[in-house]
């Protein structure tokens, strides 16, 4: 559940779900956050528990260099010094980091593959929300392939080019598939579908910033 600013502080469930280890050595870690745990704390003093705490537990020099939402589980990089984040840092900023992402969204999509290019944009009465918006959003685009398709719904592969805040949910919805069990974009019915939102990071890659090789990995979703 992600909460509007018109909403009292709203305390995350604590999650009991591990963070898994996909990868590490000296410089980088790898790691599948678990859904309804954020990457960062949370304003609340009741909302410190997150990815990176308790990363640190084990590894002081972690940082963080990207965020999934608290409803979005998946692969994270973290790197482990002050290099490697300057390193990974530029990587996003300049989109040469590769991401796939997983999702099951609402009815049957009609096209094989697209792409959705619509800019984004803060919503501020409503925020966190975003709105597409021609006028002030900024650029945004999402490729997106069908992996299969049910009565009622489809399972989609995407691979976003830009990193907007909220860019799958909302660029979903806004081409009238939104994601299922999405409590900011998706109508009631899409919304009752699914308890949690079903939207997860399945594969990174990017150059290792030591040995300066592509490293790769992918981490399937559970559902």
């Amino acid at each position: 559940m992600t909460p509007t600013s018109q909403d009292p502080p709203y305390l995350v469930p604590h999650s009991r779900e591990p963070i898994v280890e996909l990868y590490a050595d000296e410089h980088l870690l790898l790691v599948r956050k678990p859904h309804l745990l954020l990457s960062i704390p949370g304003r609340h003093p009741r909302n410190r528990d997150c990815l990176i705490a308790r990363l640190r537990q084990r590894y002081p020099g972690a940082s963080i260099v990207h965020r999934l939402d608290l409803d979005t589980s998946g692969i994270m990089v973290v790197p482990l010094d002050k290099p490697s984040h300057a390193h990974l840092s530029r990587q996003f900023q300049q989109r040469r980091v590769e991401k796939s992402y997983h999702a099951v969204v609402y009815g049957v999509v009609a096209r094989d593959s697209g792409e959705i290019d619509l800019p984004i944009a803060a919503d501020w009465a409503n925020r966190p929300r975003q709105v597409i918006c021609h006028q002030r959003g900024k650029s945004a685009l999402t490729r997106y392939q069908v992996l299969r398709r049910e009565a009622d719904r489809t399972r989609l592969l995407l691979r976003p080019v830009t990193g907007r805040s909220h860019q799958l949910r909302i660029h979903l919805a806004a081409i009238g598939h939104p994601i299922l069990g999405c409590d900011l974009y998706a109508h009631a019915e899409a919304l009752a579908m699914s308890g949690r939102l079903l939207l997860h990071a399945s594969a990174l890659g990017f150059t290792h910033p030591a040995s300066g090789q592509w490293l790769a990995r992918e981490c399937p979703p559970d559902f």
